[in-house]
Formats: structure tokens, C-alpha cells, sequence
């Protein structure tokens, strides 16, 4: 008989970009949107962002290839930020045709300035505004909001509800898969308090994932750890949020955009959890049963970027299990090495490259296609753009001609827009 439940709405596929190459990066491995941040007022002043140059050419590449791009302009402003938010705001109106779809904004006063400076734009609210009941929905949506960002600690059975009691053309988006905050929605006041550094203006040391130790005050000085492990506690540190094994209740909790976090990762990340997350998603809209055939191999796949111990957050319990949520140290799982990305391809197969990591001729390594298949190759050469051969690639960011071999009958050479990488060796 086949599965009987009806037909899902297809969600937007919203993946995070750093600068311009992980923006085509997430293009090329299956984003429906891309979310970026510029030089100023985004809150992530550590990522490389885009510069107004690269942001055009980023929108452009994207709209080419039918992808939506948002731009975050989410801090939390003082009064003396905004003249220049206003003249931030100017500019990207000032793109035209290619100005963003959207902007992801927090403060209620960016967001009057935005609607009138930027009436091109849709207007979604981030998930720093602390968005939590169908009331603050439908204020947002009386101001003119187009989307609603969920905050991170609701729970999938308030979402359903909020989307029962919401106008259906308020679209509303939620976290997938990244890594959580300690503080309520990412309002934290730690980074603040040790180094000055403002994270509700994008400039968060992580002070969460520190090392703590206990200290008894009439023995000042002597620090007593608190062991979880050898290497001491990590008492604020979350585990990464996962939700790739409960698309379906995402989909049935009304939820219209999946949201990966990860503005600071690399464009092996992106490349890994959006191919992974498109393939879930695509395998859903086929039926139950497709999507449970393809879950293992993403399951695998998004283990072979960098991570950390996977949780489901907030979405089953709202008042989930401490230990459910935190994890006993700093450390990311790392597996395969990011060597560039192929920036173009010519007729005998060869691509061209950044090179980002050292690798050498007769190395085996692997050529990631958007479409899932990961195919071994060896290099069988390397050459500069002057046409020099070299036997390897020691130095960052130099641009080689990328010439390989596989034994497998599908392979058709480099095309533009693949991923490759170094798998580490096998485990004796």
C-alpha cells in the first residue's frame, strides 16, 4: 500500500556562508537560500563576512543559480550605531536588482528603519529577538515581519501551536542543525564580563567553552577541578544540535525554513551538512519511506565534518536533561581535510583550485559531487597557472590546475562547483 501521510510542504533549505566561496559552495551542495553577513552590525564579527564587493557578486552568483540570500543585520544597537546601520541599510537598497531577499534583524528600531529604507526586502526576525509564543508572531507580523525566526528553547509541540495560531503567510524558521548557546537565544553576557568583547554585537570569544574549575573562598588561589574527564569540566559547553533523524516532525510542526547554523565554518562544513540535509529533505518529499532508506548514508556523511556530540536541543522537552544538552569537553570530532574547492574546470577534465590544505601528487583523495557521490581519485598532477608542474601543494590559497584518475566508471572529470578533500587513514 505505501505510506499514507499526506503530502508535506517542501521547507526552505537555508545554509550559512562565511565569504564568497562557501556562499558558492552552499549554491553548488543544495541550499534553496544562503544567509550571509556584511563587515558591520551581522553577529559574527569573527567570520570573514562579505565585503560590499562580494556581497554583490555573491547575490548575483546566487540569483543566477535560483538561490535567495538574506543578510543578517542583527545586533542589538546602541543609539550611536544608528546613522551608520541606516547608511548600511542605504547601501544594500542601493544594489537594485540584486539586493538581498531578505534581512534577519533583532532590534525593533532596526527593524522600523529597515521596512522603510528597504521596502525590496522581507524582513525576518532573528531568533536573538527571543521569539517564544504565537503573541510575539503576530506582533512581528503586525509590524510588517514576513518570517519569524524561532528561539532556540521551543519545543516542536509550542511550535505546532504557534503555527495553528498564526496568519499560514507569516512563514516561520527554525534551527536544524549546528552548534547551541548557553544563554537564552544567544543573549549572553559572558564574553562581555571577561574580555570586553560585546556578543550581542557579534564579537563572542566562546567563553562557554572554557575550562572551569571551583575555587573555596577562604583559599584564594587554589583551584580545585571539577573532573568530568582527564582533561577537567566544561560546564556551559552544549553539544551541536541535529534534527536530520526528525525531518518529518520538523515538516509536520509546521516549520517552513530549516536553518543550519554556522557563519565561522568552512566550506567543507557547508558543502558536507547541506548536501546531507538535501538529500534528507528531497528523499522526505518522495515519501516516508525513501527518507529512511537514504538516512545512514547522512547520517554517515555529516559525521565527516567537524563536530561535536549530537543533541536534539529543546524540541522534544523544553526542560530537557542537563546532561542531554552538555558535553564534558571543548573538543570538536574531526575527520576529513578540506583541500579547495573548483573554481573552473576545462575540457580534459582538469579543475582549478584554491589550495587550502598540503596534499602531493599520487595522493589518494576524494572529489565530492553535489549530487551525493563521493569518488576516489589519485592526483596525477599539479600544475601552477603559469603552467609549471609541481609536485605538490605546500603553500595556502595558491591557485593550481588539478589533474586525477579514478576507477570509477562514472567519474567525468572535475566539474565546477566540486569539493575536495582528504579522508584520514583507516584505523589499524
Amino acid at each position: 500500500m505505501g505510506d499514507t501521510q499526506p503530502k508535506r510542504k517542501r521547507p526552505e533549505l537555508l545554509i550559512p556562508a562565511s565569504c564568497l566561496e562557501v556562499l558558492k559552495t552552499a549554491v553548488h551542495f543544495g541550499a534553496d537560500a544562503v544567509y550571509i553577513g556584511g563587515e558591520a552590525y551581522g553577529l559574527r564579527a569573527n567570520a570573514k563576512n562579505f565585503s560590499m564587493e562580494d556581497m554583490k557578486e555573491g547575490i548575483h552568483y546566487a540569483h543566477a543559480h535560483g538561490v535567495k540570500v538574506h543578510v543578517t543585520v542583527n545586533v542589538l544597537a546602541h543609539s550611536d550605531e544608528l546613522a551608520g546601520i541606516e547608511e548600511y541599510l542605504r547601501e544594500l537598497a542601493g544594489f537594485g536588482g540584486d539586493a538581498p531577499d531578505a534581512l534577519i534583524i533583532a532590534d525593533p528600531g532596526v527593524f522600523m528603519l529597515a521596512k522603510k529604507i528597504c521596502p525590496m526586502c522581507e524582513l525576518h526576525v532573528s531568533t536573538q529577538a527571543n521569539s517564544l509564543n504565537y503573541a510575539d508572531f503576530n506582533f512581528w507580523q503586525s509590524l510588517g515581519a514576513d518570517r519569524v525566526v524561532c528561539a532556540r528553547e521551543l519545543s516542536l509541540e509550542e511550535i505546532r501551536e504557534i503555527r495553528a495560531k498564526t496568519d499560514p503567510d507569516l512563514a516561520i524558521e527554525a534551527f536544524i542543525h549546528g552548534a547551541m548557546c548557553i544563554s537564552y537565544s544567544g543573549r549572553c553576557l559572558l564574553s562581555n564580563w571577561f574580555t570586553g568583547r560585546d556578543s550581542n554585537h557579534g564579537d563572542c570569544t566562546n567563553p562557554c567553552r572554557w575550562r572551569y574549575s571551583v575555587m573555596e573562598e577562604t583559599r584564594p588561589g587554589e583551584y580545585l577541578p571539577v573532573y568530568e574527564n582527564e582533561r577537567g569540566t566544561f560546564i556551559f559547553n552544549s553539544r551541536d544540535l541535529c534534527m536530520i533523524d526528525h525531518i518529518p516532525d520538523m515538516c509536520d510542526a509546521g516549520i517552513d525554513s530549516f536553518k543550519i547554523e554556522g557563519r565561522m565554518r568552512t566550506a567543507l562544513y557547508v558543502a558536507t551538512v547541506a548536501r546531507a540535509y538535501r538529500k534528507a529533505i528531497d528523499a522526505l518529499m518522495e515519501s516516508d519511506e525513501k527518507y529512511r532508506e537514504v538516512l545512514p548514508w547522512c547520517d554517515a556523511e555529516i559525521t565527516k565534518c567537524t563536530y561535536r556530540p549530537f543533541t536534539t536541543g529543546f524540541y522534544y522537552n523544553r526542560k530537557p536533561d542537563v546532561s542531554s544538552m552538555v558535553y564534558g569537553t571543548n573538543s570538536y570530532h574531526r575527520d576529513s581535510v578540506y583541500l579547495g574547492l573548483i573554481g573552473e574546470a576545462d575540457a580534459q577534465g582538469r579543475g582549478l583550485f584554491e589550495q587550502r590544505n598540503k596534499f602531493l601528487v599520487g595522493d589518494e583523495i576524494e572529489v565530492m559531487k553535489p549530487d551525493g557521490r563521493d569518488i576516489p581519485v589519485t592526483v596525477t598532477g599539479l600544475t601552477t597557472e603559469e603552467g609549471e608542474a609541481v609536485d605538490g601543494a605546500p603553500h595556502p590559497k595558491q591557485m593550481l590546475w588539478l589533474e586525477v584518475k579514478s576507477a570509477e566508471p562514472d567519474f567525468d572529470g572535475l566539474k565546477v562547483g566540486d569539493l575536495i578533500r582528504k579522508n584520514p587513514p583507516a584505523e589499524e
